[in-house]
C-alpha cells in the first residue's frame, strides 16, 4: 500500500515515473499556508460583506454620524461668523463709540471672555468625536461670554451718550441777552482799564449793556447756587450747571429765582440793573470752569452763525473800557 505522503513525478531526461519524497515539515508548512490564506480570505470577505451591507443597527448609526456631523459643521460656520460680527463690533466700540463719548476703553482680556472651565473641557476629550465636539463647545463658551461683555460694554456706551446729551444741555451755549445783531457788547474778557480806579485790571468776563429791565437768560441747564448780593458785583445769580461749570450774572436790578430752583437754558432769571460797582445799566457776565473764569465768548455757539460768531470774536478783542 502506497503511502498518502509518496507523490511522482516524469523525469523528462529519462520519461520514467520517479518517486518524490517530502517530508512531513513540508507537507505541514504547505498545509498551513492554505490555511492561512483561506482564513486571511475569510475575514477579508467578512469585512468587504460588511461594509457593502451593513447591518440595519449600523447602516442607522452611519446615518445618524453622518447627520451628527452636518449640524457640527453648520454650528462651526455659525460661530464662525457670530465671531466676524463680535470683532467688527468690539472693534467700532474701542475705537468709535467710546472715543467720541470719552468713555474708557475694555480691556481685551474682558472682551475675548477668557473662561476657566478646564476640567470641563477636560471631561469631553474622553467622548466620541471629543476633538471636535471640545472645539465646538470652547468656541461657543467664549462666543457667548465674548457677547455678553460686549452687550455690558454697549450699555456703558449708552450710558456715555446720555451723560453726553446731559452735558450739552448743561454746558452755557448762548448769549445770556438778546443781542442777535451784537450791538450791546460793551466789554470784552481779558486785560482792560478799571472804570473808577483807572488803572489795568483782568476783566473775569463780559459785559452786555441793555437798559433796566432787559430781561437776563439761563445760558444752560442747572441749579441755582446763589442768590443774593456780592462785594462790586451787586445783585447776583450764580447757576451751578454740573460737569464742572458755573456762570454768574451780576448787576441785576431784579432776581427772579431762589437759591436751589432748577433752570433750564433760556429760562428768564433776571433783569438788567446798575448795582453794586457799576457805571451804568449793564450786565456782567461770566463763565467758570472747575471754579476757573473763562473767555465767555467761547460760549455762544447755540445762537451765532459762524458769520456772527466770527464777529463776536472781533467785537470782544476791540472791546473798550469795562463798565464795573
Amino acid at each position: 500500500m502506497k503511502s498518502r505522503l509518496a507523490k511522482y513525478r516524469i523525469n523528462p531526461d529519462t520519461l520514467e515515473l520517479e518517486k518524490v519524497e517530502r517530508s512531513i515539515m513540508a507537507w505541514i508548512g504547505r498545509t498551513g499556508a492554505v490555511l492561512f490564506i483561506g482564513i486571511g480570505a475569510g475575514i477579508g470577505f467578512f469585512f468587504l460583506f460588511h461594509w457593502l451591507f451593513p447591518s440595519p443597527e449600523e447602516a442607522r448609526l452611519r446615518q445618524q454620524n453622518k447627520a451628527a456631523m452636518q449640524q457640527v459643521q453648520l454650528l462651526e460656520r455659525r460661530a464662525k461668523q457670530m465671531q466676524l460680527v463680535v470683532a467688527d463690533l468690539q472693534d467700532r466700540d474701542q475705537n468709535l463709540y467710546r472715543v467720541l463719548l470719552g468713555a474708557a476703553p475694555v480691556s481685551i482680556s474682558e472682551l475675548t471672555g477668557e473662561s476657566e472651565r478646564e476640567a470641563y473641557y477636560d471631561s469631553i476629550a474622553v467622548m466620541t468625536n471629543s476633538q471636535l465636539l471640545g472645539r465646538l463647545h470652547r468656541n461657543m463658551d467664549q462666543l457667548e461670554a465674548q457677547l455678553y461683555q460686549q452687550s455690558k460694554s454697549y450699555d456703558e456706551v449708552v450710558k456715555a451718550a446720555k451723560n453726553q446729551s446731559q452735558r450739552m444741555a448743561c454746558i452755557p451755549a448762548i448769549q445770556p441777552v438778546l443781542n442777535e445783531d451784537l450791538k450791546r457788547m460793551a466789554s470784552g474778557y481779558g486785560w482792560r482799564v478799571d472804570p473808577v480806579y483807572h488803572v489795568r485790571r483782568f476783566h473775569s468776563g463780559m459785559d452786555f449793556t441793555a437798559p433796566t429791565g432787559t430781561e437776563v437768560m439761563a445760558t444752560g441747564n442747572g441749579v441755582v447756587d446763589f442768590v443774593g448780593w456780592k462785594q462790586g458785583y451787586g445783585n447776583t445769580i450764580i447757576i451751578n450747571h454740573g460737569f464742572g461749570y458755573e456762570t454768574l450774572y451780576a448787576h441785576l436790578s431784579k432776581q427772579l429765582c431762589r437759591a436751589g430752583q432748577k433752570v433750564s437754558r433760556g429760562d428768564i432769571i433776571a433783569e438788567v440793573g446798575s448795582t453794586g460797582k457799576s457805571t451804568g445799566a449793564h450786565l456782567h457776565y461770566e463763565v467758570r470752569v472747575q471754579g476757573s473764569p473763562q473767555d465767555p465768548s467761547n460760549y455762544y455757539f447755540y445762537d451765532l452763525s459762524p458769520e456772527q460768531y466770527d464777529r463776536m470774536l472781533r467785537l470782544n478783542q476791540n472791546a473798550g473800557d469795562m463798565l464795573d
